[in-house]
C-alpha cells in the first residue's frame, strides 16, 4: 500500500519509507491510500488468537511491503518479554463499563503498545530500504511518549533519539523515567514552556531546510516517534480489534453488535486509531473524545471550529495538556479528501491559531461525541469508582470514565462501552491518593507508591519501583528557541554505539 501527504505533496511512498521519514516533505502527515476491510468472519477469527497474532493480522493489511516473517519477528520482539500480562491489553469489567488496560508494558503507559513496536518496524525498514545514514528520532512529549520511545529505541543500531519535555509539565514519575534513561544513543532535554512549545519547536526543526543540510553533512536524517509517524499510529489500531474480539470471546456481544469507545486524548492519535478501525469494518457506534480542562477538542467536535487561542491549563492529567492536536490533520483529510483544504487549514492554524471546518459538523457528529472534565470532577470520579467497584483509575482514565458516563446519561445510548485506560495509577500516585482523601504532603514518589499499593491492592510495576535506585543521567534544559542548537549538538556528538 502506498502513502501520501495530507497536504498534497506528489510523493507516494511505501509503508517502510513513510515510517522512516516520519513527516512528509511538505510538512503533512502520511496517510494510507485506502482503508483495508475486514469482514465480520475475519473479525470473529481473531477471537482465539493471541494479541501478537491479532496484531500481525491487522498490520499486514497496511504494511504490505513487510513480509509476514518480518512482521511476526517485529511483533514478537515488541511484546514477547516486556509486558506483565500475557494478554498484553486485557479488558476488565468495572461497574457498568468495560476498561481496556493499555498500560501493562515496560513504562506503564499506553504508548508502549506502539512504541515497543515502532523501533522494530523502523529498524526493519532501515534494512529494507538500504538506508546508511543515522536516523535521529526527535520527540516532543507531554509525559508518556518520551519514556516509551526512549525505552524502545535505547541502543538501537543506526538510530539515535532525543526527547524534549516541558519543564515542570510532567509528573515526577514521568520525569524520573526519562532523566534516568540509559543508552549510548539517547538524550533528554527539558524545555522552558509547555508541551505545545516543545511540539512546535520539534515541528519547526523538521521544516528547517538549512538544518536538514547541516544534518546531512553529519550523515543524519530526522524522523519522529510521535504519533505523527504512521508507524506509531498503525499499532494502535490493533487494540480496538483486540478489545472487540475479547468481548466476543466472553459472549458479552454478538458478532456485528456495535460498541462505543471512550478515549482520553490530547493529540488525537489514540482516538484516530479507533476511527481507522471503524473505517476498516469494526462495528463501532460512537467514538467518545474525553478531554481535561484543555478542551480544544471538545469545542472542535461540537462546533467544527478549532481555536488554540486559549489559556493553557496544567492539570492532574498532564499527558492530555495539549492545545494543538497534531493527528486531527489526518482526520480532516479523510473527511474531505481535499489536500489543498487541509493545507489551508493548517496554515491558518499556524498563522492565526484557529480555523473553521464547521462544514464537517454532520460527519463529525456521526462518528464522534465529546466532553471534558475539570480536575475536581476527575478526582471525584476516582473516588466514586473506587468506592463503588474497588478499582483504582489513574487521572487520565478517570477523565474518560466520567465522560463515558456523561455520554450515556445525555444520549441514552446504552450499547457496550469500552473505556481506554491509558496509564497505571502509579504514574500519578500523588494525584490519585489525594483524590482518595489521603494525605500526600511531603511524601516522596516511592512512599506514595507504597501507600497506593496498600490502598488499591495493585502490584507496584517493577520498573517504577526500580526508579528509586536509578541515577539521573540527563539534566539538560533549554529555551524553545535553543532546541535547534541542542539537536545539532547531539547529532554532532559522537557517542560509542
Amino acid at each position: 500500500m502506498d502513502y501520501f501527504s495530507t497536504r498534497g505533496a506528489t510523493e507516494r511512498v511505501s509503508s517502510a519509507a513513510a515510517i522512516l521519514k516520519g513527516l512528509a516533505s511538505d510538512g503533512g502527515l502520511f496517510v494510507p491510500a485506502s482503508f483495508p476491510q475486514l469482514t465480520l468472519a475475519e473479525i470473529e477469527a481473531l477471537v482465539p488468537l493471541s494479541y501478537e497474532e491479532r496484531a500481525v493480522r491487522i498490520l499486514r493489511l497496511f504494511l504490505t511491503d513487510y513480509t509476514e516473517e518480518e512482521l511476526c519477528g517485529c511483533v514478537k520482539r515488541a511484546y514477547g518479554q516486556t509486558f506483565d500480562d500475557v494478554r498484553r491489553a486485557p479488558v476488565k469489567s468495572v461497574g457498568d463499563l468495560e476498561v481496556l488496560e493499555l498500560w501493562h508494558g515496560p513504562t506503564s503507559a499506553f504508548k508502549d503498545m506502539a512504541l515497543q513496536l515502532l523501533p522494530q518496524l523502523m529498524s526493519t525498514a532501515r534494512k529494507k530500504t538500504g538506508e546508511q545514514d543515522t536516523i535521529l528520532i526527535l520527540v516532543a512529549t507531554s509525559g508518556d511518549t518520551g519514556k516509551a520511545a526512549l525505552e524502545g529505541f535505547a541502543d538501537a543500531e543506526g538510530i539515535r533519539i532525543m526527547v524534549f519535555y516541558p519543564d515542570g509539565g510532567v509528573s515526577p514519575v514521568q520525569r524520573l523515567q526519562m532523566v534516568t534513561q540509559e543508552g549510548a544513543n539517547v538524550s533528554v532535554v527539558a524545555v522552558r514552556g509547555n508541551f505545545d512549545d516543545a511540539q512546535r519547536g520539534v515541528k519547526e526543526i523538521f521544516g528547517d531546510a538549512a538544518m536538514a543540510k547541516e544534518l546531512a553533512a553529519l550523515h543524519t536524517k530526522l524522523s519522529s516517534a510521535n504519533s505523527i509517524n504512521w508507524g506509531r499510529l498503525v499499532p494502535q489500531i490493533v487494540y480496538y480489534f483486540s478489545a472487540y474480539a475479547d468481548l466476543l470471546a466472553e459472549s458479552k456481544i454478538a458478532a456485528g453488535d456495535a460498541v462505543n469507545f471512550t478515549v482520553p486524548t490530547g493529540n488525537f492519535g489514540n482516538i484516530l486509531a479507533g476511527y481507522y478501525a471503524k473505517r476498516m469494518g469494526l462495528p463501532v457506534g460512537k467514538l467518545v473524545c474525553a478531554s481535561n480542562a484543555n478542551n480544544v477538542l471538545t469545542d472542535f467536535l461540537r462546533t467544527g471550529i478549532y481555536d488554540r487561542k486559549r489559556e493553557f491549563c496544567q492539570t492532574i492529567s498532564p499527558s492530555m495538556d495539549i492545545l494543538v492536536s497534531s493527528n486531527l490533520e489526518r482526520l480532516l483529510y479523510h473527511l474531505t479528501e481535499d489536500t489543498a483544504q487541509v493545507a489551508a487549514w493548517m496554515r491558518e492554524l499556524a498563522e492565526k491559531g484557529t480555523y473553521d471546518a464547521s462544514g464537517l459538523l454532520p460527519v463529525l457528529r456521526e462518528n464522534f461525541w465529546a466532553a471534558f472534565t475539570s480536575d475536581l470532577m476527575t478526582e471525584e470520579e476516582i473516588r466514586i469508582v473506587c468506592a463503588r467497584t474497588g478499582y483504582t483509575l489513574d487521572t487520565h482514565t478517570a477523565v474518560a470514565y466520567r465522560v463515558a458516563e456523561d455520554y450515556r446519561r445525555e444520549t441514552g445510548d446504552m450499547r457496550p462501552m469500552i473505556v481506554l485506560s491509558t496509564a497505571s495509577p502509579y504514574k500519578f500516585g500523588a494525584s490519585v491518593l489525594h483524590a482518595l482523601g489521603k494525605d500526600t504532603d511531603g511524601l516522596d514518589e516511592f512512599t506514595l507508591m507504597e501507600r497506593l499499593h496498600i490502598q488499591s491492592g495493585m502490584e507496584i510495576p517493577a520498573r517504577l519501583a526500580a526508579l528509586r535506585e536509578a541515577k539521573v543521567l540527563h539534566d539538560g534544559i533549554c529555551e524553545r528557541g535553543d532546541m535547534r542548537a541542542a539537536v545539532l549538538s547531539f547529532a554532532g556528538h559522537k557517542k560509542k554505539q
